[in-house]
């Protein structure tokens, strides 16, 4: 009986060595965190349902208070106005080189022969000769018609014509007529020459003229 009771004794001694130990060691840990690890305000259905919770971590703030570091919207950049292109203006025509006049040769022929459109008095008014010569040394009397390609024959020395040479003023301008030539234009002139016509056109004094076409004439 005695014997019980010791044993009794030692057993009750060692579980409150053990019990002292124990307590002793829980106070010595450090509680365990359990702030931010799942927010607070969720159902405690929700939160065991199984599905795996993402930790919570809340970050320090920064220094000087604040919620953090907040991005500073950039301003946008207008887009630059393309400059329009301009149009390409059409390329000028090039001007006409203007004939160059040649120069005439206005000596007095011995022999001349008349092309249509020409009369006596016509070439006494050019070669400016007296006309009452020239038609006595042709056997030719006034009025009379003498046709085209009729050689006459150029006095020399006959003395100059004795009338008005001019028959319209000039240099202006001319339209050509049905039936025109530069010999004929030339007659309606008096003292202008038909090479010298054909010459400020740069047209050859043979050249075949068009009804409603503009002469210069020196």
């Amino acid at each position: 009986m005695k014997r019980m009771f010791f044993w009794l004794a030692i057993v009750v001694l060692i579980a409150a060595v053990l019990g002292a130990c124990t307590r002793s060691a829980a106070g010595s840990l450090p509680p365990t965190p359990t702030v931010g690890l799942f927010p607070t305000n969720v159902p405690t259905g929700v939160a065991n349902a199984g599905a795996t919770q993402t930790a919570v971590v809340a970050l320090p703030p920064q220094a000087g208070g604040g919620e953090g570091p907040t991005a500073t919207p950039q301003p946008t950049q207008k887009a630059q106005a393309q400059p329009t292109a301009k149009p390409l203006s059409a390329p000028k025509p090039t001007p006409k080189p203007q004939p160059t006049p040649r120069p005439v040769v206005t000596s007095v022929p011995a022999k001349y022969v008349l092309h249509k459109g020409e009369f006596p008095y016509c070439i006494a008014r050019r070669f400016n000769i007296n006309p009452d010569a020239l038609l006595n040394v042709n056997g030719l009397s006034r009025g009379q018609y003498v046709y085209p390609g009729t050689a006459l024959t150029i006095p020399q020395g006959a003395g100059p014509f004795p009338y008005q040479r001019a028959l319209r003023p000039h240099p202006t301008t001319y339209v050509v007529q049905a039936g025109d030539t530069f010999y004929s234009i030339a007659c309606l002139f008096g003292d202008v020459w038909p090479e010298a016509i054909a010459a400020a056109n740069g047209m050859s004094v043979n050249a075949a003229l068009t009804p409603g076409q503009t002469l210069k004439i020196p």
